[in-house]
């Protein structure tokens, strides 16, 4: 092509309307057959198995109430903080299956799959849950003991005699 024709070329777009942008596409929602958002969620070793489906906000963990699974108000306030947030308290209930680590890590996983699955029942949440930090995996994990050492860092006592 020359530059003649590539000029024409240009002279004909000059007319044309300028390309139109789509907007972002949206996430969508995320349902299995019953209605409900499935996610996992991690903390420490913990694993948490989460379905949130709308209800009147009755949590079940293992089989049992979250009171009765979690003894300590401070675990339950924290499994309740993404209902909290979103201003969604008493809107969903909550089936969760939890396997490994402590009550601690276990209810750090729960607020984690709790989030996740949320946001994927009502996408328009996820900027809310995202800033207060709740969507992000909490990667600490216990370090391993090392051998020749007490415990992961910590040395054997030392004595000169």
């Amino acid at each position: 092509m020359s530059d003649v024709q590539g000029f024409e070329a240009l002279r004909e777009l000059e007319g044309a309307p300028p390309p139109t942008q789509a907007p972002p596409p949206l996430r969508e929602q995320k349902l299995d057959q019953l209605g409900r958002a499935y996610a996992t969620g991690k903390r420490k070793n913990a694993i948490a198995r989460v379905w949130v489906k709308p209800g009147k906000g009755k949590i079940t963990i293992n089989g049992k109430e979250s009171d009765a699974y979690f003894a300590r108000p401070v675990l339950r306030m924290m499994i309740a903080q993404p209902f909290r947030i979103t201003d969604r308290d008493g809107q969903f209930d909550v089936y969760v299956t939890l396997s490994g680590s402590g009550l601690s890590g276990q209810a750090g996983a729960v607020r984690h799959g709790i989030s996740k699955a949320l946001a994927d029942y009502e996408p328009g949440l996820r900027p809310t849950l995202k800033h207060a930090g709740f969507l992000t995996r909490d990667s600490r994990v216990v370090e391993r003991k090392k051998y020749g050492r007490a415990k992961a860092r910590r040395s054997f006592q030392f004595s000169k005699r």
